[in-house]
């Protein structure tokens, strides 16, 4: 293939295995409030404190300490808040190990680059396989000691995986680090610490089957009633039976309400998760739920009616629709959205782009979208791309882990696949074979608009080019036969050509010279042919 390296097989993502829904707790009383904070540093601290025992157990954590930690928590709190605190607590610990193991080989891949570029000759050109050597002996001094500087890090990460060390900060990293650079935040200290300690709190539940409404702790009625089931020490708050406090405010979940609502009627588990959102000043509730892992439908069916390939880029979805031959359909779409700013900003834009790509989907009766499995994970390391950093801060900014779990889940609700696809060569190959052929007055076709329908014929099997050669040994002039294919408005080489003038057949030109009159062709390629490969010049039929 010429350097090509092998293409991964399409394939149709799972579908999603749990439910989330966010409403507002409106309207507390000033009671519910000071309640709701009491409980959150209550919990909040004991969540501290087991996190720092897991952290300090490593590796040498099993399930009879998991079970002495959870004994330890229950005369605190209860048996629930307990085993709530607990997982949450494994989980963050597991996470922590996830990230330190992905710290260590993008440390490993830097100084793998480095070393490289070290042992060549200074100036040394590069290939599109392998960096080239420095440029400078100045720069090669102080990639050296770079080096150095990568190859302590990595040693130091080592150990701490190796003894099971892990670093976590409850609360955030970023946040603690804000604290140093408030100006900058535009934060007073009073407000940082507000949030700091808002982080820090632990008001959450787990759900459990069989039990009244799918939740002892943390427990919503179908009328929306909220009432939460106070740690031993702050029972005294309690204004139910059993130690129970309900707040005032009532919930409806606007969006999944119906599901909820069948839930927790059939006594189904549901989590609930109470937190504050300082900057606005409101209380929220989270209710998430698992549900069965929705079956993904055949590849071929996802075929069936054609597929919509979408290209990602930094500021929009360049999105073409092709009919189940791999031919282009209308016009391409782009559907924009602006990821500057706030996290919550950059989540709203992409959530709001991805809903007008489902809602065009939807209209025109697909059954799928093509999108490339971006992971950009190997990719950003300034070993690898030097001084191109307005590139690295291209890939990195792009939310793909978000873009494909939010796509997938959004995708579901509306009873469509996602096909993913290789993403090697769709810029270029969709570029080189798609974007000048239909390039009309009419319509301007962009280098993301031509990836599109790369990615769109790639996920229904077909190959990204507009033709597929026919076979050499069936051509006149065998192997160096065509491949290209012609221009809509290309002149045709069969055939008369028209003539300059009114003279009649045979008669000499004025220049002196004879038009020779046409004949039959003797040779193979005008015979009328049978073979399957001839095609309009822009329609493929399979």
């Amino acid at each position: 293939m010429g350097g090509v390296r092998e293409l991964a097989v399409s394939f149709v993502a799972p579908g999603p295995c749990g439910v989330a829904v966010r409403d507002r707790l409106k309207h507390l009383s000033a009671r519910d409030e000071r309640v709701l904070r009491a409980v959150g540093v209550h919990q909040g601290a004991l969540a501290s404190g087991d996190l720092k025992a897991r952290c300090a157990d490593g590796l040498e954590h099993g399930a009879d300490r998991w079970a002495a930690r959870k004994r330890e928590l229950t005369g605190v709190s209860s048996s629930r808040i307990a085993g709530a605190i607990t997982k949450a607590t494994h989980d963050q610990w597991a996470l922590a190990r996830r990230c330190q193991a992905a710290h260590i080989q993008n440390l490993v891949a830097g100084i793998k680059t480095l070393r490289h570029r070290l042992s060549l000759p200074i100036g040394e050109k590069g290939t599109k396989r392998a960096a080239g050597g420095y440029r400078s002996k100045n720069e090669w001094f102080r990639k050296s000691r770079r080096l150095a500087a990568l190859e302590g890090r990595h040693a130091a990460a080592v150990a701490d995986w190796q003894a099971g060390r892990v670093r976590v900060v409850r609360g955030g990293k970023r946040l603690l680090n804000t604290r140093h650079h408030l100006t900058e935040a535009r934060l007073t200290e009073d407000e940082w610490r507000q949030r700091w300690e808002a982080e820090r709190w632990f008001i959450a539940a787990d759900g459990e089957s069989g039990k009244r409404f799918g939740n002892e702790t943390i427990r919503v009625t179908p009328d929306g009633e909220v009432s939460i089931k106070l740690p031993a020490p702050l029972a005294h708050l309690a204004n139910a039976r059993h130690g129970r406090y309900i707040l005032t405010a009532l919930i409806t979940f606007a969006h999944r309400g119906a599901e909820w609502a069948d839930r927790i009627e059939a006594d189904r588990a549901v989590a609930y998760r109470i937190h504050l959102d300082t900057d606005r000043g409101r209380w929220y509730l989270t209710a998430s739920w698992q549900r069965p892992v929705i079956q993904t439908i055949p590849l071929e069916t996802a075929r069936a009616r054609g597929m919509i390939g979408v290209d990602t880029n930094a500021n929009h979805f360049a999105a073409y629709r092709l009919d189940r031959h791999g031919n282009p359909v209308g016009d391409p779409h782009r559907f924009g959205y602006d990821l500057s700013g706030t996290a919550g900003h950059r989540d709203a834009q992409i959530r709001h782009a991805l809903t007008r790509l489902i809602n065009w989907a939807v209209r025109v009766g697909v059954a799928a979208i093509g999108i490339e499995d971006l992971d950009f994970t190997a990719e950003k390391t300034r070993e690898k791309h030097g001084r191109r950093k307005r590139f690295r801060q291209l890939i990195s900014g792009m939310p793909t882990g978000k873009l494909k779990a939010r796509l997938v889940s959004m995708a579901a609700e509306h009873g469509l696949a996602i096909v993913a696809v290789d993403p090697a060569y769709t810029s270029l190959w969709g570029a080189q074979h798609w974007q000048k052929p239909l390039t009309t007055p009419h319509r301007t076709m962009s280098r993301h608009d031509a990836a599109g329908i790369a990615i769109g014929r790639r996920a229904l099997g077909h190959p990204v080019r507009r033709r597929t050669a026919p076979p050499p040994h069936d051509r006149s002039d065998r192997a160096g036969h065509r491949t290209a294919q012609a221009g809509p408005g290309d002149r045709g080489r069969e055939g008369t050509r028209p003539p300059t003038t009114d003279r009649p057949p045979g008669e000499p030109s004025p220049s002196g010279t004879r038009k020779r009159e046409p004949s039959a062709s003797n040779t193979v390629r005008d015979a009328p042919s049978t073979q399957q490969w001839v095609q309009d010049s822009l329609m493929h039929t399979g």
